[in-house]
């Protein structure tokens, strides 16, 4: 069976790690390696990052001046030697099957391209997680997947890996869009197998994200241009339209955009990213 690397950036997160490493240690997969990346953590991640080392010599720990998530998982994927990569955030979980059956599917459809599964949400919300269904065309507007998605190394290999510009968000998004093309197989495991944790989020934290989100935004959209040509044909027009007001519905009356039927949020958002890029 194939190995799989399990990418785990640890920053101010100590407390949460051992539930992390935890649902790690109980996989009915064994072959994995587990990869803690210290991103300059002021915390006590390096403690209970080793003592998890020495309990199985699958864990291993690795220390790198604070850079960032993306940087953590390039490093951490640098130094790996699985087929498949699984990122998993230091404060969430994975079920026990949850390797065992995206391995189970890569093998027997080995033209998967990415798997991911159902998940949940707990800490101070325990419910379900909604996610949007996946298609190409909707991964191009929003993303509808969550980084702890497996997909196999030699593909990794062929893009840049994870955007170290983005340092306000929106990592995960840009490298599934590095990632994937419109005909490449994503699948979804019919079953909850990934809790992602919510956490009081501070004021400053809000402010931040505010502050910078938009400019997060315009860096994707640049990243990919070539990706959203085909959904926006003339993107000079289509600026002339936004100044005139009238982008809204020269965008319904055409179908060489190509834009289905999304709601007007999209088409105000690639409106904001054609004034700033242009």
């Amino acid at each position: 069976m194939a190995k799989v690397s399990i990418i785990i950036p640890c920053y101010k997160q100590a407390k949460y790690l051992p539930e992390t490493l935890d649902s790690v240690l109980a996989q009915t997969y064994n072959d994995w390696e587990c990869i803690v990346v210290n991103d300059g953590s002021p915390d006590n991640t390096e403690e209970v990052s080793r003592k998890y080392c020495i309990k199985d010599k699958r864990f291993k720990y690795i220390y790198q001046e604070n850079q960032g998530p993306s940087a953590a998982r390039n490093n951490g994927i640098k130094k790996s030697n699985g087929e498949y990569i699984l990122p998993l955030d230091s404060d969430d979980i994975i079920q026990e099957t949850y390797i065992e059956k995206a391995i189970c599917h890569f093998i027997k459809y080995p033209e998967t391209k990415l798997i991911y599964c159902k998940a949940n949400k707990f800490g101070l919300k325990n419910e379900p997680w909604k996610l949007p269904e996946y298609k190409y065309e909707n991964l191009l507007w929003d993303n509808p997947l969550f980084c702890t998605a497996m997909y196999k190394r030699a593909d990794y290999n062929k893009t840049d890996g994870y955007n170290q510009n983005l340092e306000h968000g929106l990592e995960d998004w840009d490298f599934f869009l590095s990632l994937l093309n419109e005909n490449d197989i994503v699948y979804q495991i019919n079953e909850t197998l990934f809790y992602y944790r919510i956490k009081e989020e501070s004021r400053t934290t809000i402010l931040i994200n505010e502050k910078h989100i938009e400019e997060s935004f315009v860096t994707l959209y640049n990243n990919h241009k070539l990706k959203y040509e085909p959904y926006i044909s003339n993107i000079i027009f289509l600026k002339k339209m936004a100044k005139k007001g009238e982008l809204y519905e020269k965008v319904l009356e055409s179908h060489s955009y190509r834009l289905g039927n999304f709601l007007l949020s999209p088409f105000i958002w690639i409106k904001g990213l054609i004034n700033k890029s242009t």
